[in-house]
């Protein structure tokens, strides 16, 4: 079977035209290691075991355990208002800076905008006061957030006097002995970074791509690790004294709470349920936990599973990585680790009529989602740019596919106002947008 597996890895790399990857498995107290490729394409600079990938969000699962080890020793309560670690919220968000909770910024569920407005000339400090307005009131619902862990690295900041990079090093990293990479900050003398790239399918491009992420951003998206790296962070979470850190980072009642289904918190399309800093995963009625994230031009998974003590990490150094991860999944279910995918998957035939009252811009702070009809078509454009073509299916959900390369992408849907019954909000990619106003059907 590991042969099978390593063999499944590089043919798939090849046929997605993925540069590098690491898989790890971890099941029954051993790992199955596998490389492949190069760090960055044309190089021969062979992909190693501590080569380190570009991770993107699943940087909020090390922010958020490091949150959960002042949560533990009693430095952070994570239901009371944020505004009392950070009193510049209360001038720009009012009445709702007072209900925005550490637990709300950690299950994306605070309301905030995605996209983090980076302060002026960089300042840290100034980052909540550049916080200007909520997508939805905190605590009524789930809307994917970097600006929520850009706030949650700053509360860390405040908290213990650090840096967010010096705590990740000093108070998580350390004890699990363990290096990472920094996109946006120093990085450790010596570690080998893998490239990320694009990929143009029908020319057979291959180009490497330079990381452009900002400090403030750091903690929603800013580590480089390995495929061990992760595992290493995942086995933590299955056994807090790993490593020997005796007593645990986290204790064992806080790590089952970031597990534990927040009230409310719906990711429609990219999980099942959300924690504290981890999606949940309950497609075949299993226990799966973890995240996924991308960089520019990387994508990489991490899953684990409490109940049986199986962890899987996958670091690819290109987008089309996301397609190496699903072939790999029914291989590994057939080596018997029977990874879930969120439930949200539509098998139902679309409408075949438009559905125009979903025509319409919907906002995110300054990101804007345009429905437009196309020909015979439903289209997303953002900002501006056409980005993909929307296939609606009974209840409102509907399937997303790329214009530029075909690729299918995380279902998403239109959501109805309780009251007036009219849809007034678009899910999509698990943020959430309000109408700003109807447009003009496009003949």
């Amino acid at each position: 079977m590991v042969d099978h597996l390593r063999e499944v890895l590089e043919r798939s790399a090849r046929r997605n035209e993925v540069p590098g990857a690491q898989l790890v498995v971890w099941c029954g107290g051993e790992a199955w290691e596998f490389e492949f490729g190069e760090e960055r394409h044309g190089t021969g600079r062979g992909v190693r075991r501590d080569s380190k990938v570009p991770i993107g969000s699943i940087t909020k699962t090390f922010t958020a355990t490091l949150l959960m080890v002042l949560v533990s020793d009693g430095d952070v309560d994570l239901d009371e208002p944020v505004v009392e670690y950070l009193p510049e919220l209360r001038q720009t968000l009012g009445d709702n800076a007072e209900a925005l909770t550490a637990r709300q910024l950690l299950s994306h569920t605070g309301g905030l905008p995605s996209d983090v407005v980076a302060p002026p000339a960089g300042s840290r400090v100034a980052l909540a006061a550049s916080v200007q307005d909520v997508v939805q009131p905190p605590g009524t619902g789930f809307s994917y957030s970097n600006t929520g862990y850009a706030l949650v690295g700053r509360l860390i900041e405040v908290v213990t006097g650090m840096s967010w990079e010096e705590a990740v090093r000093t108070i998580l990293l350390k004890p699990l002995d363990v290096d990472l990479g920094f996109i946006a900050g120093p990085d450790s003398p010596g570690l080998p970074t893998a490239s990320g790239h694009t990929v143009n399918h029908a020319l057979r491009l291959i180009r490497p791509v330079e990381q452009d992420l900002t400090p403030v951003e750091a903690p929603a998206g800013g580590l480089a690790a390995s495929a061990a790296d992760l595992v290493e962070l995942a086995r933590m979470h299955l056994d807090p004294r790993h490593g020997g850190i005796d007593p645990g980072l986290v204790t064992p009642e806080h790590l089952a709470e970031m597990r534990r289904p927040v009230p409310g918190a719906d990711p429609f399309g990219l999980a099942d349920g959300w924690g504290l800093g981890l999606a949940l995963f309950r497609g075949n009625g299993t226990g799966w936990i973890g995240h996924d994230g991308t960089a520019d031009g990387t994508s990489c998974h991490l899953r684990l599973n409490p109940e049986t003590g199986t962890i899987v990490a996958l670091t690819a150094n290109s987008a089309t990585g996301a397609a190496l991860w699903r072939d790999l999944l029914p291989e590994l279910r057939a080596a018997g680790i029977d990874l879930a995918d969120s439930a949200a998957t539509i098998n139902a035939e679309p409408r075949t009529s438009i559905p125009r009252e979903c025509t319409g811009t919907y906002v995110n702070g300054d990101t804007a989602f345009s429905v437009v009809v196309e020909g015979d078509e439903l289209h997303l454009v953002v900002d501006d740019e056409p980005a993909a073509r929307l296939a609606v299916h009974d209840g409102f959900v509907f399937s997303v596919t790329d214009l530029a390369n075909g690729a299918t992408g995380h279902p998403g849907r239109f959501l109805r106002d309780p009251r007036s019954g009219r849809i007034d909000r678009i899910q999509i990619g698990g943020r959430v947008a309000g109408r700003r106003h109807r447009e003009r059907d496009v003949a």
